[in-house]
């Protein structure tokens, strides 16, 4: 197969957007966990990465998975005043506040990227998460083309 007949196939595959999904251990993950089990659907497009708190997500772990492929970030924790180390969810909030002005400024969509709150026994809300953020990426295309 020559050069352009690969990127004439690549041209036919409908683009789906890739979403890097960081969630709570205590909530969140368990939420998403409940969301399979229940066999509740929602879009296959979420890669999810465990983490212990949202509030030890690092804006440059964001930032990170928007430079090695996804096309959006979910940012799924525990509700505020439930979070199992005090205030580590309100810590993220205020960053990822910070954070998304500073990529508008680099000319990245501060859309493509979503905070939601889910306890363990949310698992529709997680889903509806996952949902909303794959349709407002896929609305905006792909992040390759803002960075042209």
């Amino acid at each position: 197969m020559t050069t352009v007949e690969k990127k004439e196939v690549q041209t036919k595959k409908k683009w789906e957007p890739q979403i890097g999904a960081f969630c709570c251990n205590w909530c969140s993950y368990a939420g998403a966990d409940l969301a399979g089990t229940s066999r509740i659907q929602y879009p296959p497009n979420a890669r999810i990465i465990r983490v212990n708190c949202t509030g030890r997500i690092s804006p440059e772990f964001i930032l990170a998975s928007l430079e090695m492929g996804a096309d959006g970030v979910l940012v799924s924790g525990c509700h505020p005043g439930d979070c199992h180390y005090s205030s580590g969810n309100l810590k993220l909030r205020a960053r990822l506040t910070i954070m998304k002005m500073a990529i508008e400024q680099a000319g990245i969509n501060p859309e493509r990227i979503r905070l939601q709150w889910a306890s363990a026994s949310e698992a529709q809300i997680f889903a509806d998460g996952v949902t909303t953020i794959v349709e407002q990426v896929r609305a905006l295309g792909p992040l390759r083309s803002e960075w042209k």
